[in-house]
């Protein structure tokens, strides 16, 4: 699989795993354990969670599902922007920690900008960094204004944000910066989570066209797609092994310039700069 680096030196696959809406009922969490756990052994070894998920639910799925295996795992969570002062970020990764059941989190995120300064948060992320709690920062839901001032705070190492075929807004000024900067951008909800707007990305007939064509789903092309793009990171969730190993297909699927410019017939770039779009 194709990898991308952060500037930490940190190599990953482009395509990882996400767990949004996992832990939220116990009925289903050994289907989600062995989902993910599926996922690594076909090599996604990028799991996001974070202590929104499930509040705090999805980081114990996630931590039984990497017992034994956690060398294998470059590990992202995020911090709530309510916990995000000095004190509360120290307070909320330990709780993350015992959830995960992990000495150190590879990757920790401010989910989304909140009232705490920038600085105040930085300047937790980095005591984390210097006790070995995380090994890098980043932040989640930032418009390239923002990350401008992140960067100017401490050594971020990523933005996550919502990216897919629908939602394509970041082209446009953020994802360009990010590339600059040497600087992967993380993709949430690479085929969309909400019932109307995935069926509006995945029954549009200019990709069925393309799926038709290689004989696989229109969420196989859509994810491809995202996974095309240099510098980029998607994460979608799946807990049913055919769908984990679908998302896995999706990634040895090669789009031609025919293929791509038929997509952006279907959905058009960006022409001016937008607001960020946030799930």
């Amino acid at each position: 699989m194709k990898t991308v680096s952060f500037p930490s030196g940190s190599t990953v696959p482009v395509l990882g795993q996400g767990t949004w809406n996992m832990g939220e009922e116990s009925a289903r969490k050994n289907d989600e354990i062995r989902a993910l756990q599926l996922g690594l052994d076909l090599g996604m070894t990028l799991i996001d969670t974070a202590e929104m998920y499930g509040e705090g639910g999805a980081e114990e799925v996630v931590g039984a599902a990497i017992a034994g295996r956690r060398d294998e795992v470059y590990l992202v969570s995020k911090v709530y922007p309510h916990n995000a002062s000095f004190e509360g970020t120290q307070a909320a990764c330990e709780r993350s920690l015992r959830r995960l059941k992990v000495d150190a989190i590879d990757l920790y995120l401010l989910h989304w900008q909140g009232h705490y300064s920038l600085d105040e948060t930085i300047a937790g992320f980095e005591a984390l960094k210097m006790a070995g709690k995380i090994k890098s920062y980043g932040v989640s839901n930032f418009d390239l204004e923002s990350m401008q001032d992140a960067v100017g705070c401490g050594a971020v190492a990523t933005d996550q944000v919502l990216y897919n075929l629908c939602k394509r807004g970041v082209e446009f000024d953020l994802l360009p910066w990010c590339r600059q900067q040497g600087m992967p951008l993380m993709a949430y909800s690479p085929l969309e989570s909400h019932g109307r707007e995935q069926a509006a990305l995945l029954d549009n007939p200019g990709l069925r066209a393309v799926a038709d064509a290689y004989g696989v789903t229109p969420a196989q092309i859509a994810l491809a797609w995202v996974l095309h793009q240099g510098g980029v990171i998607a994460i979608p969730k799946a807990t049913d092994p055919a769908h984990v190993r679908a998302n896995r297909a999706a990634a040895d699927i090669k789009l031609s310039p025919l293929d791509l410019a038929a997509l952006d017939l279907a959905f058009p770039p960006p022409r001016r700069a937008r607001v960020l779009d946030m799930r």
